[in-house]
This record gives C-alpha cells, structure tokens and sequence, in this order.
C-alpha cells in the first residue's frame, strides 16, 4: 500500500433521522457562551500562561461580557490551582460571572477539585469520561456497561461532594468525551446514567455537553447528531444542551451554528480558536456571524484589535492576515472590479438604512476599522480601486475616462515593483501626468468679459518664457479660450469631456478641473488645481495641449 492512500480510512457512520427539523430553522439569538481560553485554550500552547497572562485574559473576558468561564483543571495543575485560589481570595469574580473547572471521573481528582473552591461563591464542576468505540476497546479496554459505572461513579462523587459545601450555588456539567465518534444510542444511554444519579429539575438544569472532540465528519452529521440527541434524550427541560466543537476539519464554526438550530443552547469555545491540534471553536468568528445577519452577539467584541493583542501576548501565537471577519487583509480589496464596486456601493450607501455594500458584509467601523484599509492597490487592481484611494486620501473625484488612463499607468508602475504600490505614489503618477499646465505652455492671467451673448477672453500665456496674448469668443470661458488657441495654433481642438469640483472648504477650498480634449483626431486628458475655478479649467486646457504637444514633439 503506498503511503498516501485513501483507503486506509472509512467514512463515519451517520445517525439515521428521518425528520430532520434543523434545516428548517433560523438562528435569531445568541447562545449561552461559556470561554474555554483558559483551560483548553492553554493546555494546548507549547508554553502555557503565566499566572500574570492567566489575570490578563481573564480580565479581557469579563470585559467581553462572559457570564461563564472555564478556568483550568486545578485537580491535575499546580497553576491552575493557584490561579483558581487567587480568583477566590482576590475577590476577582464577577457576582455575574460563573467559574467552570474541569475534571475527571476519577473520586481523587474530584476531592482536589472541591479543595480548589473553597470559598467560591457560585461555580460549575465539569466532570467527563470517554466514551466513544474506539476509547472503550482499544484504551479502557471495556464493555458499555463498564464505561456507564465510571460516568455514574463519577457523578456521585461529585455530587457527594457538593453536599459537604451548602452555601455554594452549584451547578454540574457532564460531557461524554469523543461524543461524535460514539453510536448515538450509546450516548443517550450514558447520560440517562449520569442524570439519574444528579436528578436535575428545570430550576436546577444540569449542563449536557456534547463534544467533537476530534472533528471527523461535516458539520450536517454533527447537527444530526445533536438532534437526535436533543429529541431522544429525557427532561429535555431540566438539561442544558451544549456543544464543544474542535476545528480538525476546519469546520468547528459551521459545526456549532449547525448545533444551534439543531437544539443546542449554549457553546463553548475560545477567543480566536486557540485550542489542541487546529483549534477550537473560534467565538469571535461565530458571534460575528451572527452579527452580520442582524443577531445581536451578546459579546462586546467592537474592538477586535485589543482581543487580538491580548490573544497574541498570552498565547504567543500570531493571528493570520485573512483570519475570518477581524485579521488584517479581510477588509482589503485589491481586485479592480472589486474595487470598483465597493466604491460605488460606499457612495450610495445612506446611514439610515441597512448595509448594502459589495464585498464588505459588515461596516469596518463596526469593530474599529476604518477605510484605510479597505482598498490597497497592486497590479490585480482597476480603474476603481486608483480612483478610490485618490478620492479618499486626496479628495479627488476623477472623471471614468481619467480613471480608465490612470489605472493602465498605475498597473505598469506595480508591475515594475512586483508589488502594492501606495496612494502617494499614485498621487504622483496623476500629477506628472496630467498636470501638465506650466511646460512649454503657462498660464500668466486673463481677463473675461460678455459682449453680445458671447464671452470673450484675453489670455497670457508663457510658451517657453515668451508670453503672448490669445484672443478668443464662444459659450463660456473655455470655450473662448480653446477658440483663441486655435485660431492662434491652426490646431482643430475640440472639448470632449468637462469635469470640475472643489477640495476642501471655506478659505482653503481648492478648485480641480479635468478635461478631455480632441486635437486633431486624438483625445488628450489633462487636469490642473487652483483656487480659482475658471483658472484651473484654463490650465486643464493647457495640460492637455502640454502632452499633445510634448508627444508631438
């Protein structure tokens, strides 16, 4: 057998359901999210946290809005014991806020557990077991029947255990480890077992969480799963169903919103996936699927930037550039059509109605961004992406026709670079292109008055330090103007295209104008500024005529 070969391995089973109802649904709220960053999250780090990032990250999510926190497995770690006394006798929880610590169905382990939360005001025990095939046969070495006795001992002594601390508000989560790769019968069984022994009510809901322990299928198998779950298991109402999605497949998110409409209530997960092996479940990425579709997350997560900072220091690993919704590059377009369209879009979009933009599915300024980033240029860009970053930085609205002959120039120039190329370098190329207005020819003033229903117009003009006057009539100034240089020139000329508009206001508002001349069968584009209306249309002209006859030359 060669060593890439597919068929070493076989597709997992799938769970029968032959009225599948989660196809059906919608997500309209948030869950109940419950942050594993400090217990799953930094097992997984090749160098765990210190105590003094363990405080950081916990402060950032408290901040964020979590009310559920899972904070280590003190039974099996010195530092998370620590950590959790320190939480304790710092007076560090929230009255809002519950604490989670995990452990195994082991009674030592658990006794060490209770230990930990002396003093706690209010806290969740999360207590688990293997429980899938491939654990029961070729780890454990057992039958169902042996694998049930430890998840019901387990819970005894969890329970037995609680009873010594009355004036705690306990409340206990079980989870069936490697849940996906265990038969569905078999699942429901073990959780009938343990919610015997734990006798949960609808006011004392006992939390059932479902794990993906290592994602093996596509998230539609784990939603089935789920289901069949939620519809087969009994007092659905004195259980909260959750689910721990792993990312092996890259489908952890999927999987947890699928679960959602499938009938789970809550979801735990990490800031920005951290987690064992391709990470877990990545809460920023599924509250802000939710916040795009109009579902109010629950999480105050509009400053991306501090949770990516905080993320990155305490875990030492890098948040990649195109990392859903809050990396560096995903609100940056440099596709020219793409360009073109979010342009187009950002003009008509109105404040008070909801967002219609191309290619951006939320606002950036949502969550700290600005339109900085949003478009940047290389040589995959367009008319519109050139026009965008000029209008932004710069305040200028070029006409399509300058757009068309700009980008062409900009695109040589990103070639040449083999790379982006910034907005003042292509502030640059439009201004040694186009703004041709003081070489051969230049504009040294001019005088215009209105005789007849005609204006008329005496001009300077400087043409390689000789100055002239021309003499010219017609419908408006430029019209004059072009119609003194031809009658001084011989050249036909004629205005194809006109467009002006001011930069800034008040007394510091500048004038630019472009145009798009025909001379003598060749169209020719210039643009010029000043602060005087008229004078920058004049010496538009005379920066189209400059490159006709710079060319000529």
């Amino acid at each position: 057998m060669k060593a890439f070969d597919h068929n070493k391995y076989k597709a997992n089973p799938v769970t029968a359901m032959g009225n599948r109802q989660w196809p059906n649904r919608t997500i309209t709220r948030a869950p109940i999210w419950a942050s594993v960053d400090l217990r799953d999250g930094n097992q997984a780090l090749l160098e765990p946290m210190n105590v003094a990032q363990k405080r950081r990250l916990w402060a950032l999510l408290v901040k964020l809005g979590f009310k559920e926190i899972e904070v280590g497995f003190p039974s099996a770690s010195k530092p998370d014991y620590d950590f959790v006394r320190w939480l304790i006798e710092e007076k560090q929880i929230p009255d809002d806020v519950n604490v989670q610590v995990l452990v195994q169905a082991r009674e030592d382990l658990i006794v060490r557990t209770y230990e930990a939360l002396k003093g706690i005001k209010r806290a969740t025990v999360h207590f688990y077991n293997s429980t899938s095939t491939v654990q029961r046969e070729r780890v454990f070495g057992m039958d169902r029947e042996g694998i049930t006795a430890i998840a019901r001992k387990g819970a005894e002594w969890v329970k037995r255990e609680a009873e010594k601390y009355p004036e705690v508000e306990w409340t206990f989560e079980y989870s069936p480890e490697s849940f996906t790769n265990t038969e569905m019968d078999y699942a429901v069984e073990i959780c009938e077992a343990v919610m015997d022994v734990m006798q949960p009510t609808p006011k004392n809901r006992l939390i059932i969480n479902l794990p993906s322990t290592v994602e093996s299928t596509t998230p539609n198998v784990f939603a089935d799963q789920v289901e069949y779950f939620a519809t087969h298991i009994s007092r659905r109402d004195a259980i909260i169903l959750s689910v721990h999605t792993h990312n092996d497949r890259g489908c952890a998110v999927a999987a947890a919103e699928l679960a959602i409409l499938a009938g789970a209530d809550r979801v735990e997960g990490t800031l920005l996936g951290n987690g064992e092996r391709t990470g877990n479940m990545d809460i920023v990425t599924m509250a802000m699927n939710l916040y795009s579709q109009g579902v109010d997350p629950e999480l105050d997560i509009g400053n991306p930037d501090e949770i990516i900072q905080v993320v990155g220091e305490c875990t030492s690993i890098a948040l990649h550039p195109r990392h859903p919704w809050v990396g560096e590059l995903v609100y940056t377009a440099f596709s020219g059509s793409h360009q073109d369209a979010i342009r187009k879009c950002l003009q008509k979009q109105q404040p008070d109605e909801h967002w219609q933009v191309a290619y951006l599915p939320i606002d950036p300024k949502d969550i700290g961004r600005d339109y900085q980033a949003v478009i940047r240029v290389n040589s995959q860009s367009g008319k519109g992406g050139v026009a965008f970053v000029l209008e932004r930085d710069y305040g200028l609205s070029l006409p399509r026709w300058m757009q068309v002959e700009l980008a062409q120039l900009v695109q040589k120039e990103t070639e040449q670079r083999s790379g982006e190329i910034d907005s003042a370098t292509i502030h640059a190329i439009f201004t040694q292109r186009f703004v041709t207005d003081k070489s051969p020819l230049a504009l040294n003033g001019y005088k215009l008055e209105r005789a007849e229903g005609q204006d008329l117009i005496q001009a300077k003009i400087v043409e390689n330090g000789n100055e002239s006057t021309l003499h010219g009539s017609g419908e408006g100034a430029l019209s004059a103007f072009i119609d003194g240089w031809m009658t001084r020139s011989g050249q036909q000329v004629s205005v194809v295209d006109y467009n002006e508009h001011a930069i800034g206001t008040g007394t510091n508002a500048e004038a630019v104008a472009y145009v798009q001349l025909n001379i003598n069968g060749q169209r020719v584009s210039g643009a010029a500024f000043d602060h005087d209306t008229v004078s920058a249309s004049l010496k538009a002209v005379l920066s189209a005529l400059n490159r006709s006859l710079v060319s000529a030359g």
